[in-house]
């Protein structure tokens, strides 16, 4: 099965012709240094933002201390979320409240949470799920809709919930351990799309021997 253009904004056409403008693979439409996203990973929204980096990750600055990094083969439902660390505010004092920010020589580097946000390949988000400062989610996993995501989440592992815990992993160790080995995401393009139909049958035997 033919894998689609990556160098498109646009990947899905209509009967018509005419792009489905609410999909976009991320990767073309992405221009904040700080937000990194690999091929094929898309994003979907009911309303086109004009502004997709900013609408998945609006506390993501050009100027941010930390990084967004998503990897390739990710799929991103309507209404997800990415709260990364400039959100985040100082709990160390007797406040929370962010005094240098409105002062402009204290504001200059300013960032009491500076840990990176990252995301394997292949994991999807469910509509309107939320991700906090700092996680950290294994390939091939699934939040679930509405999860609020923080901390680990284990390869293939499955999120619910608010807050989010990971209910059960779609494959038994073994299993896992074999899809992390083979790593399919990493393949070029012609071998991937031989890869298809074994990947859309769960069939891991058959994977191992594209």
């Amino acid at each position: 099965m033919p894998l689609p253009d990556p160098t498109v904004a646009h990947p899905i056409l209509m009967p018509e012709g005419e792009p489905l403008k609410g999909t976009v693979f991320l990767s073309q439409v992405v221009n904040n240094p700080k937000f990194e996203v690999g091929d094929y990973t898309y994003a979907s929204s009911f309303e086109e933002p004009k502004d997709w980096a900013q609408t998945l990750a609006p506390y993501l600055f050009p100027f941010s201390k930390e990084k967004l990094r998503i990897g390739k083969f990710c799929q991103i439902a309507h209404g997800v979320r990415f709260v990364t660390s400039s959100a985040n505010h100082a709990t160390d004092g007797l406040s929370c409240y962010p005094f240098p920010i409105f002062d402009e020589t204290a504001r200059s580097g300013f960032q009491p949470d500076t840990r990176d946000t990252i995301v394997g390949h292949d994991v999807w988000f469910g509509y309107n799920a939320l991700v906090l400062p700092g996680a950290r989610i294994g390939h091939g996993a699934i939040i679930g809709a509405g999860a609020v995501v923080r901390g680990e989440v284990p390869p293939y592992g499955i999120v619910t919930g608010n807050p989010g815990s990971v209910v059960k992993t779609r494959f038994d160790a073994a299993t896992v351990a074999r899809l992390l080995s083979i790593a399919w995401w990493d393949w070029p393009k012609d071998k991937v799309e031989r890869a298809v139909p074994a990947i859309m049958a769960g069939d891991v035997d058959a994977l191992s021997q594209v």
